[in-house]
């Protein structure tokens, strides 16, 4: 069903590559998983990211089809990027589809704040819980989220929290992997797809480093310098030195290290402006995690 949404350029497809039969074999097989689904009533838990837009997308294109209801949930807190809520607003709008939105309570928990291995754990308890309060209020039968069979080689205490939480997993179900939603989206005209991975800002806290909005707010304007400069894939880590003094590193792909030294003094009096020792950039590059444990 055309919605008339616009293609955007989406950028490099993810590694791997796609064998778009085999794609589309998956795609039929997610839809026919979600008719129930949809049937009954479902709630996309929707961070603004492309996993979850293409189950969400999915799931409103079988809802077009077989009736039922459903409804997209965004958890919005310090640690979200700005850009993710935007994203996620004009995707629903979009798609003309109910979008509730809901202040998660998570840095009110201590154990979040205290940043420790477990964090994504309480993260994503907190969502499942605001998920489950709106699925009961909604009336709505199922919890889905955009966990794809990419993610199973990942070690993500989030997804531990989800299945206690009974949530489904309905692209790892059809066996869909991240470049092959990629495809799918280009192939449908889709927004969003290419958008690269944007982990919540706390990702970017250093392990045992007290997680507050102070310095998530650090870590999301040091970015938007870059991103106002035109790097695409960067990071800004808050770290702290054996003598519990802190700064920040910059990570970025090799294509974006020459805007982030394009940058070098505005990052660094901007750093210490806001209470940092020092901005550094690492030249081992942008990588997943960012070694920030």
């Amino acid at each position: 069903m055309d919605r008339g949404l616009p293609v955007i350029d989406p950028g490099p497809l993810p590694e791997g590559d796609v064998d778009g039969a085999v794609a589309e074999e998956k795609f039929s097989a997610l839809k026919r998983s979600l008719s129930d689904k949809v049937t009954d009533g479902a709630l996309v838990a929707f961070s603004g990211g492309m996993d979850s837009a293409f189950l969400l997308w999915a799931a409103s294109e079988v809802s077009a089809q077989v009736g039922g209801r459903v409804v997209a949930l965004t958890t919005t807190s310090p640690s979200t990027p700005s850009r993710d809520r935007k994203d996620a607003l004009e995707f629903t709008e979009r798609l003309e589809i109910q979008h509730v939105w809901e202040e998660s309570l998570e840095m009110e928990l201590q154990a979040y704040s205290l940043n420790d291995r477990e964090r994504c754990y309480h993260c994503k308890t907190e969502l499942f819980r605001i998920a489950g309060l709106t699925q009961a209020k909604s009336g709505l039968r199922w919890v889905l989220y955009g966990y794809n069979a990419s993610d199973r080689g990942d070690d993500r205490p989030g997804h531990r929290a989800a299945l206690e939480a009974g949530a489904l997993t309905p692209l790892a179900d059809a066996d869909l992997s991240k470049a092959e939603i990629d495809f799918l989206m280009k192939e449908n005209g889709l927004p969003l797809s290419g958008k690269p991975a944007s982990p919540c800002l706390s990702s970017r806290v250093m392990t045992g480093i007290e997680i507050t909005p102070e310095r998530l707010a650090d870590v999301e304007g040091l970015e938007e310098i870059l991103r106002s400069a035109g790097a695409n894939t960067v990071r800004v880590r808050v770290c702290r030195e054996e003598d519990a003094s802190f700064f920040l590193r910059v990570e970025a792909s090799p294509e974006d290290m020459n805007v982030v030294l394009s940058c070098r003094e505005e990052l660094q009096a901007e750093g210490v402006r806001r209470g940092y020792r020092w901005v550094t950039l690492d030249l081992g590059g942008y990588r997943t995690g960012g070694g920030v444990s």
